[in-house]
């Protein structure tokens, strides 16, 4: 006996909410047309885009980091385990992957930063000897940290909030697989949220430390620093080199287009994706417009299915958003846009453009 009958009508709510997009957001995109006027804008939506991600509420505090592993990969790689403190009692493991030396000056660093499904930063980080893992690797070409370690470059990959060993409780579960592979960014959304704070918020901050912290150690060469995220590493490279101009050269794959197609029309996004206020004020273009006139490489597949509805279409939009931006800066060099044909996945042939091998 059937326990539920068939609904042969539904009254959603998108499209009453694809109107209020339509009528509410990106009211404070840049509106001027000299490089003064848009250096003007950057300022203040740099402090804006802090507020709208609980920046605020971030807490700073001695790094102390601590060495926990030191071990000698393929390739003569070393890769060592060292956890930083983020924030008072806060901690973030990291592998770094340390390639041998083949001249007499500093050794250039890039950050590595994790995306979704592959447990953090295991899978950048190319920790082959786990099966779940490696299955990870081979899918999504998900090991761009060794990938980057193996052209010369020291790789820093951490765990984000919420990812490999920062998962919280309720994703701790011993011997759960799907848990070990994914993020527990649904439950810091709902801590977070109602404190006025945000995932990608914290993660941003953490990303900074991790950059602090190569400063700190003071024995690799930070002035050009370079950082990679494909997908939701994606997202955090996004928000991170938007803010932080240290960040000097910037690979993001699998994360850049419209929020209405991407995020609104696709709401099942993992919540990290998410800003309370945001869509009010910018589109995901105007964001990326503040990393200008760094060098930067946006890598999108045709067949993405996180590009939405629209496709491509929709990630060119916000494209020409960005290279408005960039047109302002006299020396700057335009930003690339490598498109690779299939579903969402990192290619890492994009890394010859801006992080070329044999550096050190």
């Amino acid at each position: 006996m059937d326990r539920i009958i068939e609904i042969p009508k539904f009254y959603s709510s998108l499209p009453t909410m694809l109107k209020k997009y339509d009528k509410h957001a990106r009211k404070d995109a840049f509106a001027g047309s000299t490089l003064s006027e848009f250096e003007e804008w950057k300022a203040k939506s740099r402090e804006l885009l802090k507020e709208l991600l609980g920046m605020e509420y971030m807490e700073t505090c001695p790094l102390e980091p601590k060495l926990e592993e030191r071990i000698t990969l393929e390739d003569g790689i070393v890769r060592e385990k060292v956890v930083i403190q983020v924030e008072p009692d806060t901690w973030m493991p990291m592998y770094i992957l340390i390639p041998p030396k083949t001249s007499d000056k500093k050794q250039e660093c890039v950050l590595a930063l994790p995306g979704h499904q592959g447990a953090g930063k295991y899978s950048v980080a190319g920790c082959y000897d786990i099966p779940a893992v490696m299955e990870k690797i081979e899918f999504y070409n998900y090991d761009y940290g060794m990938q980057l370690a193996k052209r010369g470059y020291v790789a820093l990959c951490p765990d984000c909030r919420g990812f490999g060993e920062r998962r919280d409780e309720k994703v701790q579960t011993p011997g759960d697989e799907k848990a070990f592979l994914t993020s527990s960014c649904f439950h810091l959304a709902h801590m977070a949220e109602p404190l006025g704070m945000t995932v990608i918020g914290m993660c941003t901050w953490d990303a900074m430390r991790l950059i602090d912290y190569a400063y700190e150690r003071g024995e690799w060469d930070v002035e050009n620093l370079g950082a990679v995220g494909f997908s939701g590493g994606g997202m955090q490279l996004l928000w991170l080199a938007a803010l932080d101009e240290r960040v000097k050269r910037c690979v993001i794959s699998g994360y850049l287009y419209g929020y209405k197609d991407a995020l609104m029309i696709l709401n099942g996004n993992c919540s990290c994706n998410y800003v309370p206020n945001l869509w009010k004020h910018y589109d995901m273009g105007d964001i990326a417009s503040l990393i200008a006139p760094r060098r930067l490489v946006v890598q999108s597949c045709r067949d993405d299915h996180l590009n939405g509805p629209r496709g491509l279409e929709n990630v060119y939009e916000q494209l020409e958003v960005v290279k408005a931006a960039y047109a302002l800066y006299p020396e700057a060099v335009a930003p690339i846009h490598d498109i690779r044909e299939g579903r969402h996945r990192w290619h890492k042939e994009v890394l010859d453009v801006i992080l070329p091998a044999g550096v050190n």
